[in-house]
């Protein structure tokens, strides 16, 4: 892995956590440093920060208060 991957790496303590999970993408990035944007996508999957992994956590935070709200005014009753 040349110097620049690696420092970028050890700056992003995610990114350098993510490598560490997934040892294939230190091949990848000494093969290929380029990759350096495909390995941000794929830790972005991997962490749950995409948007669409954003907006179901939502959800589903907001049916289990919808759930919760249910329970109480049953138990008021």
């Amino acid at each position: 892995m040349d110097k620049h991957t690696y420092h970028y790496l050890a700056n992003n303590p995610s990114l350098i956590r993510f490598v560490r999970y997934n040892p294939v993408w230190y091949r990848y990035l000494s093969r290929d440093p380029r990759k350096i944007s495909e390995i941000e996508k794929e830790a972005k999957k991997f962490y749950g920060k995409t948007f669409p992994q954003r907006m179901d956590r939502l959800n589903n935070q907001v049916q289990m208060m919808g759930m919760l709200m249910q329970f109480a005014e049953e138990m008021k009753d």
